[in-house]
């Protein structure tokens, strides 16, 4: 998967009981399920001979747990800006319950009331990119779905909205590089479980 430019890879949590039910999860800190901490731990085989620079964590407990479980606890960054989309009043609401008072609603075109817009995401994506860009060297995140869909968009040059063609499941392991410069970011792998 390497090659001689910078890659980023991205790591979705593991399983927590509100993401195998669908509920937003933002700010909330839900704890890993046994599967989501068995699945952590897959990633220490899954990430083996890989060399980072750097690795950065989403300030949530599932991002840090994730991160501890497959090795790389000791010496993560915490990032804030890493944080996953604040969906305010949609909280701990699964997409089903929020379109039967709000049809037709989207997460990525509408936002969330008393929580993030997709340019709100978009923005903290961006200062995450320009820090990676800036580092110019290869680092693991360990963040959320919705976030780290809008970071891929970002990181292709694509509005914060262009994250809904894009799906996570939990533990997965995603790499954006470039293709024959750095002028030219790509996604060299996705959601690869």
């Amino acid at each position: 998967m390497s090659n001689a430019f910078p890659e980023i890879y991205l790591v979705r949590h593991g399983e927590t009981e509100w993401s195998r039910s669908g509920r937003h999860t933002g700010r909330t800190d839900i704890p890993l399920t046994v599967n989501g901490e068995a699945a952590a731990r897959k990633l220490t085989e899954r990430l083996a001979g890989l060399s980072f620079s750097a690795v950065w964590s989403s300030p949530s407990a599932r991002a840090r747990t994730t991160c501890a479980l497959a090795g790389f606890g000791s010496g993560a960054v915490i990032r804030e800006d890493l944080a996953e989309w604040d969906y305010g009043a949609y909280e701990g609401i699964t997409t089903k319950e929020i379109l039967a008072g709000r049809p037709g609603w989207q997460l990525f075109r509408d936002g969330c009331p008393n929580g993030e817009f997709a340019a709100d995401v978009g923005a903290r994506a961006d200062a995450v990119i320009h820090a990676l860009r800036e580092a110019a060297s290869t680092i693991l995140i360990f963040s959320s779905s919705h976030f780290l869909r809008v970071l891929a968009a970002r990181w292709l040059g694509l509005p914060p909205e262009g994250g809904v063609y894009f799906s996570l499941d939990t533990t997965s392991i995603s790499v954006l590089g470039y293709e024959h410069d750095l002028t030219e970011p790509v996604i060299r792998g996705w959601n690869q479980r």
